[in-house]
């Protein structure tokens, strides 16, 4: 039997950093708005007779630095086979869509819809909680995909709580250019201020777009004027709110009709839908 799904990524709406833990860790509030740029997933069971034969990863689509062993989908089949589940040698095709290192998650979602879908398949018995305690421990913002809904994210990224925050029917304009911005390079230059706390909304009619912004783009853009420029482009083409989503690189820009979109080179990502 084959299993297939759609894995989607989200876009943080607003992001502080608030302190630095003693773990080396930092502490950050921030929205997770899922959307619907999808990768897509297929597992089924290798029919080789051979219960120890390898696992087959055929993936597709945009290139991945993390392949085999070292991909957040095969770390998920290893782990709840070393917690004593029983999964057969297992053929996985992963068709990548969304890129990678862009601040939205794509490989997070990769995990936790292939947790789903193990789950499903092999009848796991795994609760949607059993499912985050287990895919959290790959990535803080893992487990978000599991229920894929809405959350102020607080802690390291992997302590949610729901808001109501609904943006159906708005335009999302997303792009990504080729620049890479390590998680490491992007922390370098934050300074960490609790002062500067935000009221979350937890509704659309709390919701105050000026003053949702991201503490990263203080410390990406000075290094990276080309994601600096997809910002400044977004406001211009009459985006009601636009950020970089969580380190970058990638930039969206929220919108009530639908953007003209603009030319771009064609090494810079871009995905225009309605939500």
């Amino acid at each position: 039997m084959v299993k297939n799904c759609l894995s989607n990524c989200k876009i943080n709406i607003g992001l502080r950093i608030l302190r630095r833990r003693s773990d080396g860790y930092h502490d950050i509030e921030t929205i997770f708005y899922p959307i619907p740029l999808y990768d897509e997933i297929s597992v089924s069971a290798l029919e080789t007779g051979v219960q120890d034969a390898a696992d087959i990863l055929t993936m597709t689509g945009i290139p991945l630095s993390a392949a085999g062993d070292d991909n957040l989908v095969m770390r998920v089949v290893r782990m709840l086979r070393e917690e004593g589940f029983r999964i057969p040698p297992l053929n996985i095709s992963l068709h990548k869509n969304i890129p990678s290192g862009a601040g939205l998650g794509g490989g997070s979602s990769n995990a936790a819809f292939t947790m789903k879908l193990l789950n499903e398949l092999f009848r796991l018995g795994l609760s949607e909680t059993e499912m985050e305690q287990r895919v959290g421990r790959l990535g803080a913002d893992c487990a978000f995909f599991v229920c894929n809904k809405p959350v102020l994210a607080e802690g390291i990224g992997n302590i949610f709580t729901p808001v109501d925050i609904d943006l159906k029917g708005c335009w999302i304009w997303l792009t990504k250019p080729s620049d890479f911005v390590s998680t490491k390079e992007a922390y370098q230059s934050v300074i960490p201020d609790e002062t500067k706390r935000t009221h979350w909304p937890r509704n659309n009619a709390e919701i105050k777009w000026d003053e949702l912004t991201n503490d990263f783009e203080g410390s990406v853009f000075p290094n990276h004027p080309n994601v600096a420029a997809l910002k400044t482009m977004m406001l211009r083409e009459g985006a009601f709110y636009a950020a970089m989503s969580g380190s970058g690189a990638s930039v969206f820009g929220l919108f009530k009709e639908k953007p003209r979109t603009v030319n771009l080179p064609e090494d810079i990502f871009s995905f225009v839908t309605r939500l």
